[in-house]
């Protein structure tokens, strides 16, 4: 097995809205990587589920207890505009895609969503060229594109783009949106 390398500690912003997913409901972490998000809701007592098109950086958990890896390209031939493997009527109490964009997924991602269901999403916007990678429009969300993504399918918790200093500085977008129309704790 692999050496784990060191990992990152989970988005300030997952962790602020991960109570908002159902208590022991699943949990799917898209584009897993390392697996900070993936680790932060199995420690929660969440099953989940990561997948990404290297599984390297999790694979000290293959086979642990309600830990599911799937090993998908995304962004290829049938996977392109879903979410890979996965069944397509599969849901999820919460999905959390972090530095990770491909437009196409949009519509897969909201209806794996169950009722009730979290969706905490955060990435890179226009500006963030201007410190480095990625600097690509093709991986930049345009201003406002989240809250697009979602109008009329999940309710916004809550909804934030600009530029951020920590953990690097970089130009972000995010939201946390619930599936459903009933009204939300506040």
């Amino acid at each position: 097995m692999p050496t784990p390398h060191p990992l990152s500690p989970p988005s300030p912003w997952v962790e602020r809205f991960a109570p908002l997913v159902r208590a022991g409901g699943p949990v799917l972490d898209l584009a897993c990587g390392g697996g900070r998000h993936l680790r932060l809701f199995h420690r929660r007592g969440h099953p989940v589920a990561g997948l990404d098109r290297d599984l390297g950086g999790v694979a000290d958990l293959d086979g642990s207890a309600n830990v599911t890896l799937i090993q998908a390209d995304l962004e290829t031939g049938d996977s392109a505009s879903r979410l890979g493997p996965l069944p397509a009527d599969a849901r999820f109490a919460g999905i959390v895609v972090a530095n990770y964009l491909h437009r196409p997924l949009f519509p897969a991602i909201l209806a794996a969503l169950e009722p009730g269901g979290v969706l905490i999403y955060e990435t890179f916007a226009d500006g963030n060229a201007r410190f480095g990678r990625p600097s690509s429009p093709d991986f930049l969300l345009r201003r406002g594109e989240l809250l697009e993504a979602v109008r009329g399918r999940l309710q916004v918790v809550a909804f934030e783009q600009g530029e951020i200093a920590v953990p690097k500085p970089a130009v972000v977008q995010r939201i946390c949106a619930v599936a459903g129309d009933d009204p939300l704790p506040l």
